[in-house]
């Protein structure tokens, strides 16, 4: 029997290359849905059709090239189809929506990372999400060199991930700074230990935030 939510919740995975928030989502949403609930597993970028092809420019080691900003406007233009396509419908129709990256990983990465003027990335966000923002973003945090090391075991580098060390050093500390500026909403996890050590920690994290929400609470 589904388990019905009192609205539909956004919750989101961010952190550095290899912190390993693809896994825990996907088996988060595996999870909820064998328990019952009415939840979609999404991404950015490349959560729509529209999403795909941004993705292959962004990520994809090629000879496009492009400016800082540019890159920030590609991200946008992936998140303002995801938020109408996807996001948004499915929060109406009272789901629960687990993002593996949205915003937070654009003021990390092209604000932090990038060194971009971070009230200009938060206004060009803003148009992209119409006020849409997640109510609970899990936050996992491992350290650059085993990061970038357990991405590269899983596929080649990626666009993003070849980027330099100081780079990914920039986009951690960020991800830290943001999650100290939102100490109620961005909850950070160690995620350099066992697999499923981790995801106990992500489990009880989200089931005690979806609590709220049921038709019991």
């Amino acid at each position: 029997m589904a388990k019905e939510l009192t609205r539909g919740i956004f919750i989101t995975f961010e952190g550095p290359e290899g912190c390993g928030k693809s896994t825990h989502s996907r088996r988060l949403f595996q999870e909820l849905v064998s328990d019952g609930y009415e939840a979609v597993l999404t991404a950015e970028p490349g959560g729509t059709a529209l999403g795909q092809r941004i993705r292959e420019i962004l990520l994809e080691k090629g000879d496009v090239h492009f400016t800082g900003r540019a890159e920030l406007f590609l991200f946008e233009a992936d998140r303002a189809q995801h938020v109408a396509e996807v996001i948004v419908p499915s929060l109406e129709e009272r789901r629960l929506v687990i993002c593996d990256r949205f915003n937070t990983a654009t003021f990390a990465y092209q604000g932090y990372g990038l060194g971009m003027d971070i009230g200009q990335v938060e206004a060009v966000d803003a148009v992209a999400t119409e006020g849409i923002s997640p109510d609970l973003t899990i936050l996992l945090d491992v350290d650059v060199g085993t990061g970038l090391q357990r991405a590269g075991l899983e596929r080649p580098l990626d666009r993003m991930e070849l980027r330099s060390r100081e780079f990914h050093e920039k986009v951690r500390r960020g991800y830290i700074a943001l999650a100290k500026n939102a100490p109620g909403k961005i909850h950070v996890l160690a995620s350099s230990g066992d697999m499923d050590t981790v995801y106990g920690l992500v489990k009880e994290k989200v089931y005690g935030f979806i609590e709220r929400y049921t038709g019991a609470g």
